[in-house]
C-alpha cells in the first residue's frame, strides 16, 4: 500500500467537501480581492514562471490573494512537478524536512510525490532530510494542493519542503539545490507564507511592502535584513528566501507582487491584522 498523508486542515482552512471546496476556491478567484474572473488554463503556455509566493491562511481570508498567483500559474500553461516550500509551524521534525514517497490526499484527490526529484534535492543538499513527521500536521503546504488541483486536476506531481530552520544560510543552500536539481525540467517553485502577523494595518502595511520591494529587486540578503531591522513576523522568510535564491539561479529577470491584502481588508477589523502577498517569479 502506498503511504498517504491525509488531510488536516479540511473542514477548518478550507472546505472538507469536494463541492464546497471547489465552490470556495471559484469564489477566492471571483471575489473582489481576487483576479475578479476563473483561471483558464493555456495548455501549451508559454511557460516562463519559476516561482510563486502564495499566502496560506483560511481560503476566507487568504484565499482571495492567492487566486491572483493561482490565475497567473493556469495561464502560463502546466508544469509536470511543483516543489513547495513551507514553514514549519509545529516545531515537529528535522530543519529542513521533505516526504519522498506517497501521495496527500485533499477532498479534490490524491497527489503524488515526484520520489525522483526528491530524492535528487536530497543528494544534492546536506542539510535537507526525509523526516515525514514534520509534514505530519503542519498546514501550509497542504493549504496549496487544492488550488493546484482546483486547475489542474491530480495531473501533476510534487515535493514537499517544510523549513523549521529560516536562516539565510541554510535557506540559500536549499535554493540552489533545487535550482540544480529543477533546472532544465518543467517544474515551478512555490514559498508559502503569510507576512505580518497581528499588527494594525498601517504598520503591517508599511512593514511589508518595505520587504516585498527587496523581493521585487530579488536581493534576498537585504530582504533578510529587512525582516530582522523592522520586525517583520512573516512566517516563511525561510522558503522565500529559498525561492528568491532558485529562482536568480534559473535565470529570474523579474519579481512581480500580483497582490497584497491583509485580514483586514477582508473582515474590516483593522487593528491587528495579518497580512498576504502574492509575488510570481519570471524567466
Amino acid at each position: 500500500m502506498p503511504k498517504v498523508r491525509r488531510p488536516v486542515q479540511a473542514g477548518a482552512f478550507y472546505e472538507a467537501t469536494p463541492v464546497a471546496l471547489s465552490r470556495q476556491i471559484k469564489n477566492s478567484f471571483s471575489n473582489k480581492l481576487g483576479p475578479g474572473k476563473l483561471p483558464e488554463v493555456a495548455d501549451t503556455g508559454p511557460r516562463n514562471i519559476i516561482g510563486l509566493i502564495c499566502p496560506h491562511a483560511g481560503y476566507m481570508f487568504s484565499g482571495p490573494v492567492a487566486a491572483h498567483a493561482y490565475s497567473r500559474l493556469a495561464a502560463d500553461g502546466k508544469p509536470d512537478t511543483i516543489i513547495i516550500f513551507g514553514p514549519n509551524h509545529t516545531g515537529i521534525g528535522s530543519g529542513i524536512a521533505l516526504m519522498n514517497e506517497g501521495f496527500w490526499r485533499t477532498p479534490l484527490g490524491d497527489i503524488e510525490i515526484d520520489t525522483q526529484m526528491a530524492n535528487e534535492i536530497i543528494k544534492e543538499s546536506s542539510i535537507v532530510d526525509v523526516d515525514d513527521s514534520a509534514h505530519s500536521s503542519e498546514h501550509s503546504i497542504e493549504v496549496q494542493l487544492p488550488f493546484l488541483q482546483y486547475i489542474y486536476g491530480s495531473t501533476f506531481k510534487f515535493v514537499p519542503v517544510c523549513f523549521l530552520m529560516q536562516d539565510q544560510s541554510s535557506a540559500a543552500e536549499v535554493g540552489r539545490a533545487v535550482a540544480k536539481v529543477v533546472d532544465g525540467r518543467n517544474a515551478v517553485i512555490i514559498a508559502s507564507s503569510d507576512m505580518s502577523h497581528y499588527e494594525p494595518q498601517e504598520r503591517a502595511k508599511r512593514k511589508d511592502l518595505e520587504a516585498l520591494e527587496m523581493v521585487e529587486a530579488l536581493d534576498e540578503t537585504r530582504f533578510n535584513q529587512v525582516i530582522e531591522a523592522r520586525r517583520v513576523t512573516a512566517c516563511g522568510t525561510g522558503p522565500i528566501t529559498a525561492l528568491m535564491v532558485a529562482a536568480k539561479n534559473l535565470g529570474a529577470k523579474e519579481a512581480k507582487l500580483l497582490c497584497y491584502k491583509t485580514s483586514g481588508d477582508v473582515i474590516g477589523d483593522y487593528s491587528s491584522v495579518v497580512g498576504y502577498a502574492a509575488v510570481c517569479f519570471t524567466k
